[in-house]
C-alpha cells in the first residue's frame, strides 16, 4: 500500500478512503488528578475528531473520560495503564513474572514523588504561553503534558508527546484511540524523541544496530531468512540511548515507530484499545535489561552438554545413517554432544506424528541408548500443528485439542502453510496441553534429551480457541507452546531445555532459541549476527544459529557450500552461546576435506573454552546480560557503538570480530584501553578504528584485555561426559602472552 503521509492512515490504520465507520479520539489535558491506593489516577477527557485526513475536533460529540493509571515499582519502573476496552491491570499472566515491589506514589504540587521523595513524574497543567499574531490557523488542541522519570533521574525526561506541523496535521498523539462501528480499538501512545536518539531491541530484528527511522509491526511470522523485515521473534520492548527501556505489555498486533513517522516522536500502537506500558530507567543498558527480566522472567541455566557441538542436517532418515555419522565423528576426533533428527524420523518426511518410523528406526529406545553410551544426546524436530493425515488428527479434533475453524469446521486446510496442517494445538486449553505433553513424554522416556519446538510463529487465525481470541493468541502462542515442551522435558529428564525458533515477551524463560533459516552466505551470516544482537537487547541470554547457514543459494536445496563461509561461520559459532550445524545439504566437516582439519581444531577450541562459557552463562542467568553482547551494552555513551553490528562481546572478556567476507579483511573498532589478540598475542591500541585488518582463514580477530584470566579446560575431549570441570585451569593474559595456539 502506498503511504499517504497522514498519521491517521499510515500509523493508525484508518481507511484512506474514509469509507469505514471509524473515528479517532484524542486525549486532552487532565480534568482531574488524584491519589488512589498508592497510584496516581489521571482523568483524561477524549475529544472525537472529525472524520477527515486532517485533524479537527468534532464539537457535536460529547467528550468521553478515561483514566490513566500511573504506578511505580522499585526504584526504576513506572507503569502507565489506560483502557477503553474494559481491561484491568494485572501483575501476573503468561508474560509477566513480576519480581519487583510496588512503590506508593503521591502528589506534591505538579510532581509525582515516591516515599523516598524521588520525583517519578510531573503533570504540567499550566497554559502554554502564546504571543498572538494571527488567526490563520486554529490553536492547537489541548494535550496531556505528562512527563515520567522511571528511575528518578530528572535529566532524562520521558514526555508524552503530541507532535504536529500545524494543528490540523498531526504526526503523533500523546494518547488516542480509534473507534470502529462504535467499538473502541487501536490505542496509541507517543513520547518525545531527541534528534540523536538511537534505539535497539524489539526482538530478533535483522536490521542495522540503530533502529531509529523505522516502523516495526510486532506480529510474529515465519521469517523466511534473516535478511528481510519479517521476524520470527517480535518482542514488544525497546532500549533507548537515553537510557530507558519500554515494554508494551500485550500480545495483540502492535506497531512501533522509532522516530519514523515523526523524528520527534516514539510511537506505539496496539490493536487492543488498551495501553499497558512499563517504562524502565537505569544508568546502564545491563541495568535496564535486568529490570526487564524482573518483569518478564529470568532464564534458567541450560545443561552442560547443550554447550557442546550439535550435529544435524535436513535431514537424517534412519538409525543406520545416524550411527554412521556418530562413528565418523568419534573416529575422526571431532568432539560432539548432540545429534539432531529433523523432519525425517517420522513415517513420512514432514508428517509430524511424534512417532519413529518403525522400518528405519526399528528399536528407537535401543538406538537412543547406543548413542548415549557413546556420549551423544538426541534432539528431535516436531511442530505444534496436526496434519489431516496424522494418526492423532481425529483424536485431536474430537477432543478440541485443535481449535475448530470458525464457520467451516469441516475445512481442513491451513491458512498459513502449503503443507496443509489441519489444526493448531490449543495451548490455552489445559487438556490439550497435557495431551501434547504426553506425546513428548513418551519420547523423553525413551531417552530423548531435547525437543526442537519449530514453528509457532503462526496459528490458524480462523479457528476458535478456548481461552482467548486468535488475534490475542497469535503472538503469545510461541510462549505457551515452548512452556509446555520445556516443562515436560524438565519433568522427565531433570534438565530444562528446548530448541526454539519463534518468541514473544517471556520466552527467554525457556531457553534456548536459534535464528531461523539463514542463507549459507556472507549476507546470511551478517543478518544472523544482527538478529542475535537485537535479541540479546530484548531480554534473551542464550541464542544460536545454523552453521554455516540453513539453506543454499541460489538453489535452496542444492547449491554447494562455500568452504570459506563454512570456516568463518564455524569461528563465529564457537564464540556464541550454543553451536549447531544444520542445513539443507551436507554439514559434516569430512565432506569438505580441504577445510576439515581446520574445522576440527575450532571444535576442539570450543570444548577448551567450555569452563569460560559455563561461567559466563551462569552470570547471564543472574543478570540482564546476554552471552552475545552488542558493544553498546558496555559502551552506551560512545555514540558509534550504537551503530556497530558486526562485533560483539562474548561474555565479559572476549571481544569478537567475525570475518564476513571472502577477502579476509575487515575494519575493527576497539574501545578505549589496551587490547591483545587472543590468538596471536599481538597488542592493539583501543579508542580507535583499525582499518582493513587482514586475517588468514585459520584465525578470527578475537581480543582480550591484558591481565584477563580465562578458565580453560586442559585436555581435548570427545564430549562433555568426559569433562571434570574441577580440573579447569586459568589462562592469564600476561605482558609476555604469545597467543593461544589452535
Amino acid at each position: 500500500m502506498r503511504r499517504t503521509n497522514y498519521h491517521l492512515f499510515d500509523f493508525m490504520d484508518f481507511d484512506p478512503t474514509l469509507q469505514r465507520d471509524e473515528a479517532l479520539w484524542k486525549a486532552y489535558a487532565p480534568s482531574l488528578i488524584a491519589e488512589h491506593d498508592g497510584d496516581i489516577v489521571v482523568t483524561l477527557p477524549f475529544q472525537r475528531q472529525q472524520h477527515h485526513s486532517d485533524m479537527a475536533p468534532d464539537p457535536s460529540v460529547p467528550q468521553r473520560e478515561h483514566r490513566l493509571l500511573i504506578r511505580a515499582y522499585t526504584r526504576d519502573v513506572v507503569r502507565l495503564f489506560i483502557t477503553m476496552a474494559g481491561d484491568t491491570p494485572t501483575d501476573s499472566d503468561d508474560m509477566l513474572r513480576l519480581q519487583v515491589e510496588r512503590v506508593a506514589l503521591h502528589l506534591e504540587g505538579s510532581r509525582i514523588v515516591d516515599a523516598s521523595g524521588r520525583t517519578r513524574g510531573a503533570i504540567d497543567q499550566s497554559t502554554p504561553p502564546t504571543d498572538h499574531w494571527s488567526d490563520l490557523l486554529p490553536p492547537p488542541q489541548p494535550e496531556p503534558r505528562i512527563t515520567l522519570y522511571p528511575d528518578g533521574d530528572t535529566n532524562k525526561p520521558i514526555r508524552l508527546c503530541d507532535d504536529h506541523f500545524s494543528p490540523p496535521r498531526y504526526d503523533a498523539l500523546a494518547l488516542g484511540y480509534a473507534e470502529c462501528a462504535g467499538h473502541a480499538e487501536r490505542a496509541t501512545i507517543s513520547f518525545a524523541c531527541e534528534s540523536n536518539e538511537c534505539f535497539a531491541g524489539t526482538g530478533e530484528r535483522f536490521r542495522k544496530m540503530d533502529l531509529s527511522g523505522q516502523t516495526f509491526q510486532l506480529r510474529n511470522q515465519d521469517g523466511q531468512g534473516v535478511n528481510n523485515r519479517r521476524c520470527y521473534k517480535s518482542i514488544p520492548f525497546f532500549l533507548s540511548s537515553r537510557m530507558y527501556g519500554a515494554f508494551l505489555h500485550t500480545s495483540y498486533f502492535s506497531k512501533l515507530s522509532l522516530a519514523d513517522h515523526s523524528t520527534r516522536a516514539v510511537q506505539l500502537m496496539c490493536d487492543r484499545a488498551t495501553i499497558d506500558l512499563f517504562l524502565i530507567g537505569g544508568s546502564q543498558p545491563s541495568d535496564i535489561l535486568h529490570t526487564y527480566r524482573q518483569l518478564t522472567g529470568q532464564p534458567p541455566m541450560p545443561p552442560l552438554w547443550s554447550f557442546g557441538i550439535w550435529m544435524s542436517r535436513m535431514t537424517y532418515f534412519s538409525a543406520d545413517e545416524v550411527e554412521d555419522i556418530c562413528h565418523r565423528l568419534r573416529e575422526g576426533h571431532y568432539p560432539c554432544d548432540v545429534i539432531h533428527l529433523d523432519t525425517g524420523w517420522f513415517r513420512t518426511d514432514w508428517l509430524c506424528e511424534w512417532r519413529f518410523n518403525p522400518e528405519r528406526f526399528p528399536d528407537p529406545k535401543a538406538f537412543i541408548r547406543r548413542l548415549r553410551n557413546q556420549g551423544f544426546r538426541l534432539s528431535l524436530w516436531q511442530l505444534p500443528y496436526v496434519a489431516k493425515e496424522a494418526e492423532q488428527h481425529e483424536e485431536a479434533r474430537a477432543n478440541h485439542y485443535i481449535g475448530p475453524l470458525q464457520g467451516h469446521q469441516d475445512s481442513e486446510g491451513s491458512n498459513f502453510s502449503e503443507l496443509d496442517y489441519a489444526g493448531t494445538i490449543d495451548f490455552t486449553y489445559p487438556a490439550a496441553t497435557e495431551w501434547y505433553k504426553n506425546l513428548l513424554r513418551r519420547l523423553l522416556r525413551m531417552g530423548v534429551s531435547c525437543i526442537k519446538t519449530d514453528f509457532g510463529e503462526n496459528i490458524h487465525t480462523d479457528a476458535t480457541y478456548h481461552a482467548m481470541p486468535a488475534e490475542e493468541l497469535h503472538n503469545l502462542y510461541a510462549l505457551l507452546y515452548q512452556k509446555a515442551a520445556f516443562e515436560v522435558t524438565e519433568e522427565e529428564t531433570g534438565e530444562g531445555i528446548i530448541w526454539a525458533r519463534a518468541a514473544w515477551a517471556g520466552c527467554q524463560r525457556y531457553p534456548l532459541h536459534w535464528g531461523g533459516d539463514s542463507a549459507s552466505s556472507w549476507e546470511g551470516m551478517a543478518g544472523s549476527l544482527r538478529g542475535g544482537l537485537h535479541l540479546g537487547l530484548s531480554g534473551f541470554a542464550f541464542w544460536s544459529h545454523d552453521v554455516p547457514g540453513f539453506h543454499s543459494h541460489p538453489d535452496f536445496m542444492n547449491s554447494p557450500l562455500d568452504e570459506k563461509v563454512y570456516v568463518r561461520w564455524t569461528q563465529f559459532g564457537v564464540f556464541t552461546s550454543h553451536i549447531r550445524y544444520h542445513g539443507t545439504c551436507k554439514r559434516e566437516p569430512w565432506h569438505y576435506p580441504t577445510i576439515a582439519p581446520l574445522v576440527r581444531r575450532w571444535w576442539k577450541l570450543r570444548y577448551r573454552l567450555l569452563p569460560y562459557i559455563i561461567e559466563q552463562s551462569e552470570k547471564a542467568c543472574r543478570s540482564g546480560l546476554p552471552m552475545v553482547q552488542a558493544l553498546l551494552i558496555r559502551h552506551p555513551r560512545i555514540a558509534q557503538c550504537w551503530h556497530i553490528d558486526d562485533e560483539y562481546y562474548f561474555g565479559s572478556d572476549f571481544l569478537v570480530c567475525p570475518v564476513m567476507n571472502a577477502s579476509g579483511r575487515r575494519d575493527i573498532y576497539l574501545p578505549d584501553g589496551p587490547w591483545i589478540d587472543f590468538f596471536t598475542g599481538e597488542p592493539f591500541d583501543g579508542g580507535r578504528w583499525h582499518y582493513d585488518v587482514e586475517t588468514p582463514l585459520e584465525l578470527m580477530p578475537v581480543f582480550v584485555r591484558p591481565g584477563t584470566q580465562i578458565p580453560i579446560y586442559p585436555d581435548d575431549v570427545s564430549c562433555t561426559d568426559e569433562m571434570d570441570l574441577s580440573r579447569t585451569t586459568l589462562l592469564t593474559i600476561t605482558p609476555d602472552y604469545k597467543g593461544y595456539p589452535l
